[in-house]
């Protein structure tokens, strides 16, 4: 049961449905129980929406987020913080982190060390042209065009801060790469010879078949970290940074390779 309903509801959705649980719960047992404090109330409605979102099998780092919400939202109003500063953290969140609730792709920047194995792994002469699906703040694709000068490099981001945030160094240090805002759900991906995407395990899947319907035969997608499920990469390279990245590797196949490579 707990796994038919993550199926059919994102985890934004999830989050909120344990809290309206736990609240109803919460209600009960000052009906039955002695005097607790608003507190003492709040921190058990936050320890029974932690253990839903845990029987509901949403992702770990939800856990301590269902935990501490009420208690939190408590005690900062005991202490009487000024509304503007939710207000302005409200904000910033959404400039940094767009529509994560519908994504499921939180921003990850991609390290120096990955920039290094992507140098050295792209085409050394051939012309060549590479995107970067949810580019960030444009970091990666502007040091790889420094160095990779054979190649023409786009990314797309849809969260609005990192990419002014990437389109001003851009335009700072003339850089010859090109960021735009946008969806990358939208983009045509026949345009490019190499497609790089550093996400989250969750639209790997959906990701996949849009790669197969759209990315020609001989075309290289890589993936930082996040493996396409049930879909063995043809080759990866493991990277000795921060979080132990691995890249994996696929070849888009023609219908006839598949064919050929079927038993």
């Amino acid at each position: 049961m707990p796994t038919a309903i993550k199926a059919n509801c994102s985890p934004a959705l999830l989050a909120l449905f344990s809290q309206l649980i736990a609240l109803t719960v919460t209600v009960l047992l000052v009906i039955v129980s002695p005097p607790l404090t608003i507190f003492e109330l709040a921190l058990v409605q936050g320890i029974l929406a932690a253990f839903i979102s845990y029987f509901l099998k949403m992702a770990a780092w939800w856990i301590p987020i269902q935990l501490c919400f009420l208690p939190v939202m408590v005690a900062t109003l005991a202490f009487e913080f000024p509304p503007v500063w939710f207000g302005i953290g409200f904000i910033t969140l959404v400039l940094v982190y767009g529509k994560t609730y519908q994504t499921q792709v939180p921003l990850y920047l991609s390290s120096y060390a990955v920039t290094q194995a992507l140098s050295t792994y792209l085409p050394q002469k051939k012309d060549f042209s590479f995107i970067d699906l949810g580019c960030g703040c444009g970091g990666l694709l502007s040091a790889l065009s420094k160095t990779k000068t054979n190649g023409a490099f786009h990314g797309i981001e849809a969260a609005l801060l990192p990419y002014l945030i990437g389109k001003t160094k851009n335009l700072l240090t003339k850089s010859s790469c090109n960021i735009q805002c946008g969806d990358l759900w939208k983009q045509n991906l026949s345009h490019y010879d190499i497609v790089y995407a550093y996400l989250s395990p969750a639209p790997m899947k959906m990701l996949w078949e849009k790669i197969c319907g759209e990315m020609r035969p001989g075309s290289i997608f890589i993936s930082n970290t996040f493996m396409i499920p049930g879909v063995a990469p043809d080759s990866c390279i493991e990277i000795n940074d921060f979080s132990g990245s691995t890249l994996y590797i696929w070849r888009i196949k023609s219908d006839n390779d598949a064919l050929d490579s079927e038993p």
